[in-house]
């Protein structure tokens, strides 16, 4: 009898021993999963600023190799050449701008569908969000035809009001169903307190809609800063080009200047990466929080 049970009590430790070195190995596995990844990911962007130190030439002949020094002479001549400024105030000028209205009027649009039972309100949110569907190449022709005829190409407003028009049916679905999760009892306790519709959107609801807000404004940052074709296609002149379209200034018909393109892609991506690292904390709260909602 006493063997037995030292025979199992043996048996139970070792599927224990097992058990852990599964559990182990497991989570070493995961971590290697993720560093390789990571790796993966970070490759590119260490390979753009490993040549954005490079000449043209040594990129060509060499291009995984390491900078035998690192020059600032591409930078230099990427800020002079891109009119790094005027593509940084265009690019900022219009991204704030069309995010900001993006928020608002998709933030009101959610409230009404979610809070006015009207019929026709129905309809509407299935054709907004099924406007979600159409890609953009299909239009983008049309588009341009039609504003050129009106004369409103080469203007950021012309840009600006584009962007939030493609930015408002995603923006309604989201604040649509996160407002809709909303308890209605708070809104009543500030009519009682003699609030209007729009005082109370403004001053009980909004406030709750931080981390729809958060996650739908990185998402369009990141979306309008990067974006190049709607822009190649309303901005014409030089003045108006935002930084990605600037970018365009390295090629020629025949050749591309390597090393000063590169470095003009790592002025490029720096300032929405100081946004992201200024906004770290409020973006995963902000995705952390709406999916928990």
């Amino acid at each position: 009898m006493k063997l037995q049970q030292k025979n199992s009590g043996s048996t139970f430790k070792k599927q224990r021993i097992n058990k852990k070195f599964k559990q182990k190995s497991l989570s070493s596995l995961k971590t290697i999963t993720l560093i390789g990844a990571l790796i993966l990911f970070l490759l590119p962007f260490f390979i753009i600023v490993m040549n954005s130190f490079k000449t043209t030439q040594k990129f060509v002949d060499e291009p995984f190799s390491l900078p035998e020094s690192l020059q600032i002479t591409n930078y230099v001549s990427a800020f002079n050449n891109m009119n790094f400024l005027q593509g940084l105030l265009n690019s900022s000028i219009i991204t704030i701008t069309s995010v900001l209205f993006v928020v608002i009027f998709s933030s009101m649009t959610g409230y009404l569908f979610a809070r006015f039972k009207w019929k026709i309100n129905n309809i509407l949110f299935f054709v907004i969000i099924a406007s979600m569907t159409l890609p953009f190449q299909v239009i983008m022709i049309p588009l341009v035809i039609l504003y050129g005829d009106l004369e409103l190409l080469n203007s950021r407003l012309t840009l600006i009001y584009m962007h939030v028009g493609f930015g408002i049916p995603l923006g309604v679905f989201f604040f649509h169903g996160f407002i809709k999760s909303i308890p209605y009892e708070l809104e009543e306790s500030a009519f009682i307190e003699g609030c209007s519709r729009f005082k109370t959107f403004i001053l009980v609801v909004f406030p709750l809609l931080k981390p729809i807000v958060v996650t739908l404004s990185i998402l369009d940052i990141l979306a309008i800063w990067n974006d190049y074709l709607l822009p190649s296609l309303i901005l014409l002149s030089p003045e108006m080009r935002t930084l990605p379209l600037s970018i365009y200034t390295f090629f020629s018909t025949y050749s591309v200047d390597y090393g000063p393109l590169m470095a003009g892609l790592i002025m490029t991506i720096i300032p929405i990466l100081l946004v992201y690292l200024f906004m770290q904390k409020h973006i995963i709260k902000g995705i952390t929080e709406g999916a928990l909602k």
